[in-house]
């Protein structure tokens, strides 16, 4: 199954020694779950996209430190393609900026959390709607964040899956072949917590130092969340 990554952005230069490209990072989550996966990466943020929805057997969208409504040619134009993919019923799943773009691109409407501020660090989010493709199924799942975007309407034919207080869209699927989730399972805590510290001043030193602290405490449950998208892609 040929999975097409559209790279929303790629890590800083000084840290990819360490950590790895964004494209690194998915291959490193799926590959040893779903073998039979081949990724062709396409650097969207720079201007290379498929040049056919049908290039690919589904589609994946990475996080960015963009934000979806921001006025670049290259936003405008994976709206167009994430909105072709819908409605070519090609399978598609966004990951943080790649959930927002899935929600703005449908006809849904991302905007700053001015109420909730920045969801960083571990956090235990509620499965409200299971799905066939949720197996083996939990009520939670814990997974890193580094959002301040989020999703304040959905598009039609949605449904919220996954939820927490301080972001009420965390997942959710449209129709049967769309999925977007808030989360970041593909992060390390380790990267997860370089980020927080380099975006403390914007993040606030007392809900950056409160993250840090959580995410040794916490169990992820990155490999469950990726088995759950893998049988959302295939199914």
């Amino acid at each position: 199954m040929i999975i097409g990554l559209l790279q929303c952005d790629h890590v800083a230069p000084d840290l990819q020694p360490v950590y790895g490209d964004y494209d690194q990072m998915f291959r490193s989550l799926f590959l040893p779950l779903a073998p039979h996966w081949e990724f062709r990466i396409y650097d969207v943020v720079n201007g290379h996209f498929p040049e056919n929805a049908e290039e690919c057997d589904g589609y994946m969208a990475t996080g960015s430190k963009a934000s979806v409504y921001d006025d670049e040619e290259w936003i405008h134009r994976i709206k167009g393609f994430i909105k072709e993919l819908y409605h070519k019923s090609v399978k598609f799943t966004g990951v943080c900026f790649g959930h927002q773009l899935l929600a703005e691109s449908l006809g849904g409407k991302v905007e700053k959390s001015l109420e909730f501020g920045w969801n960083t660090g571990a956090h235990t989010f509620k499965i409200v709607q299971q799905q066939e493709w949720m197996t083996p199924f939990q009520e939670e799942v814990t997974l890193l964040m580094m959002c301040q975007d989020q999703v304040v309407k959905l598009p039609e034919r949605s449904v919220v899956l996954a939820t927490l207080p301080t972001c009420p869209v965390s997942m959710f699927q449209v129709g049967t072949t769309a999925l977007g989730i808030q989360a970041h399972p593909e992060f390390s805590p380790e990267y997860d917590a370089e980020l927080i510290r380099l975006r403390q001043e914007r993040i606030g030193t007392e809900k950056a130092a409160k993250a840090l602290s959580g995410i040794p405490d916490n169990p992820l449950s990155d490999e469950l969340t990726a088995r759950w998208i893998i049988r959302f892609m295939e199914s």
